[in-house]
C-alpha cells in the first residue's frame, strides 16, 4: 500500500537522535597473567640488587666418635642486579571534546586515560617476557629491564644445531635463538619438568601462546585432558587446566604477550617486580586549548632463583 498524502515520516524528519549505544565494547586483550601473579616489592634505585645462595650437594655425613671437628667450606652468595624500565604513555584531548556529550563515556579524557593505562599494562607483560637483557641506559639510551629469557640457563631445552645458545644467566644479555625450530612436545616438557625438580624447584605455571597451547592439548594422559559432551545443551568441553607429573603439578596459562616460539615453566614466587614508581596518571602543563594526561610505571624484573624455573625454546609456530 502507498503512504497517505503529506505523511511526515522519519525520512523527512530532521533532528532524530542517532541510535548510538552508550556502551563501548572493548574487545582488545587485556590479560597480563605473569605480571599479575608476580609479587611486587619497592625499588629504591634504578639499579635493583639482591643476593642468591646455593646449597652444596648432599654427601655421606658420618664421623668417628670423638674426632676433631673441621669447618665446612663456605659457599659465598651471588650478587645480582636488574635495571628499572620506564613505561610511559600520554593522551591529549581538546577542551571542546571534553565538554561535549560523548556517547559511551561520561568524560573523554578519563576514558582515554583508562585505555592507555590498560595498554601500558600489556606493554609491561610483553617486556617481562621479552628476549632482552638489562640495559643501564644513558641520556640518549632508554633503560631496559631484562626479560625472563635473560635469566634462564639451567633447565632449558633448545636447539643448538644452528646457533642456539644460552645467555650469561645474570640478566645482562639475551639468549641466542636457533635458526632451526622443532615442534613443542610432551617429551620436551616432561624433560624440563624433571630437570626443575632435580634442581629443587617447584614450578607451578606454564606460560605459552595459543599455538603451543593447542599442541599441549594433545598431550596424552587421562589426568590432564578432559573432553566431554554435556547432554541437553550439546556443549563440547576440551581443556587442559592442570598437568600432573611425578615432578610437580602445573597450571597452563595461555599468554598473548610472550613469543609464540617460547614456552616458560615458572615458579611464580621466584619472580618479583621491583617497582620504583607505581602506575600513576598525572596532568601535564596546559599548552593551549587542550589537556594532556600522562601514565607512567617504572619497574625491574628480578629473578630470585633461576634454577626453580625452566623454558623450552625454538619451537615451531605454524
Amino acid at each position: 500500500m502507498a503512504q497517505p498524502t503529506n505523511l511526515f515520516d522519519t525520512y523527512d524528519s530532521v533532528g532524530i537522535r542517532e541510535d548510538l549505544s552508550d556502551m563501548i565494547y572493548n574487545v582488545d586483550p587485556s590479560a597480563t597473567p605473569f605480571y599479575s601473579k608476580s609479587s611486587k616489592t619497592k625499588a629504591k634505585n634504578t639499579l635493583v640488587e639482591w643476593q642468591t645462595q646455593a646449597l652444596r650437594g648432599s654427601a655421606v655425613n658420618a664421623h668417628i666418635e670423638g674426632d676433631a671437628t673441621s669447618a665446612d667450606a663456605v659457599t659465598p652468595t651471588v650478587r645480582l642486579g636488574a635495571r628499572t624500565q620506564i613505561f610511559k604513555n600520554a593522551v591529549v584531548v581538546s577542551d571542546t571534546d571534553e565538554a561535549v556529550d560523548n556517547a559511551g563515556r561520561a568524560k573523554e579524557l578519563a576514558y582515554q586515560t583508562l585505555l592507555i593505562a590498560k595498554e601500558q599494562k600489556l606493554d609491561i607483560e610483553k617486556a617481562l617476557f621479552a628476549n632482552q637483557g638489562n640495559v643501564g641506559g644513558s641520556n640518549v639510551l632508554a633503560r631496559k629491564t631484562g626479560g625472563v629469557p635473560s635469566w634462564l640457563i639451567t633447565n632449558v631445552n633448545f636447539q643448538n644445531g644452528n646457533g642456539g645458545a644460552n645467555p650469561t644467566g645474570d640478566g645482562s644479555n639475551a639468549r641466542t635463538d636457533d635458526g632451526t625450530a622443532t615442534a613443542f612436545s610432551q617429551a620436551k616438557f616432561d624433560d624440563v619438568m624433571q630437570s626443575i625438580w632435580e634442581e629443587g624447584g617447584k614450578s607451578d605455571t606454564v606460560y605459552l601462546s595459543a599455538f603451543q597451547m593447542n599442541v599441549a592439548l594433545g598431550f596424552t594422559g587421562n589426568n590432564n585432558q578432559r573432553s566431554a559432551v554435556q547432554a541437553g545443551d550439546e556443549t563440547v568441553v576440551k581443556s587442559l587446566a592442570v598437568y600432573v607429573t611425578p615432578w610437580g603439578t602445573v597450571q597452563f596459562e595461555p599468554s598473548r604477550e610472550n613469543r609464540s616460539q617460547d614456552v616458560f615453566i615458572l615458579q611464580d614466587n621466584m619472580w618479583e617486580c621491583a617497582v620504583l614508581r607505581g602506575t600513576k596518571n598525572v596532568a601535564l602543563a596546559k599548552n593551549g586549548d587542550n589537556t594532556t594526561r600522562q601514565v607512567t610505571t617504572e619497574l625491574a624484573l628480578c629473578s630470585k632463583n633461576e634454577k626453580a624455573n625452566g623454558a623450552i625454546y625454538d619451537n615451531t609456530t605454524s
